[in-house]
């Protein structure tokens, strides 16, 4: 067996950080961490995973030439910027529906990419990625490679956020595919994983090869519960930075 020690630091870490309104960012992630989102595209970063799920989605619909990066992970002080810069050029009505408070950004987990039909002149902050043809295909595949349209429409008093077309969020696979096969937002995928789940009672998502089972364990306090994991289990942990984490186990039929 396997044995895993989960701390309060376990929260932090992983694909499925919820970072919203009511929950800011819960440790600081430097660029250190990050990669170029594409090889070719050095200037807006991602977190690794992230990366290579993006490039692989984005050379699957073969739209290399018909998308533009425009925002990735951003530093504190960047987020700083954009807030004060959209106030000042929008409003405040405006900034609040569309850009998050700093330290509450989905940016800066590296976690989060904003793209755009490539054209001459691209609207930073509410860019055009539009719901048909090659696009319409970009969204239909991206929860097989890991990403979700993080704020979709009729969603807004759940996330807090307007519907943003362009945003998508890197949460792995499967829940990426359970979100989207569930019309679930992150913020009700993780209440419906801490009220129906645990080591004993997971939620099992079933695939052609493997079944996968999914548990909430709530972390409480300072105290490091142990994990047992058999020994040739896959496995992923991932913090939700609402007080728990989720624990991912695999298994071939």
């Amino acid at each position: 067996m396997i044995f895993i020690n989960i701390t309060k630091k376990s929260c932090y870490k992983g694909n499925l950080l919820l970072v919203s309104p009511e929950y800011p960012v819960g440790r600081y992630i430097s660029e250190q961490e990050m990669v170029p989102a594409l090889k070719e595209e050095d200037k807006v970063v991602l977190d690794g995973w992230a990366a290579i799920a993006l490039e692989r989605l984005i050379k699957s619909v073969h739209i290399e030439n018909e998308i533009s990066l425009v925002s990735g992970y951003r530093t504190r002080m960047e987020q700083e910027r954009i807030w004060e810069d959209t106030i000042r050029e929008s409003g405040l009505e405006f900034t609040k529906k569309y850009v998050a408070v700093p330290g509450h950004s989905e940016h800066e987990t590296g976690l989060a990419i904003d793209l755009a039909r490539r054209k001459e002149n691209i609207d930073f902050i509410c860019p055009e990625f539009p719901y048909t043809g090659i696009f319409l295909e970009f969204r239909k595949k991206a929860p097989q490679f890991g990403f979700i349209e993080r704020y979709v429409k009729g969603k807004e008093n759940v996330t807090g956020i307007g519907a943003e077309p362009w945003h998508f969020r890197y949460v792995g696979c499967p829940h990426s595919l359970i979100m989207t096969e569930k019309g679930l937002a992150l913020e009700e995928y993780i209440k419906f994983l801490k009220e129906y789940t645990d080591l004993e009672r997971p939620y099992v998502y079933h695939s052609a090869e493997e079944d996968v089972r999914i548990s909430y364990i709530s972390v409480k306090g300072d105290r490091a519960e142990e994990i047992q994991i058999e020994n040739r289990e896959r496995f992923t942990l991932s913090g939700t930075n609402e007080g728990g984490v989720v624990l991912s186990r695999w298994k071939r039929h």
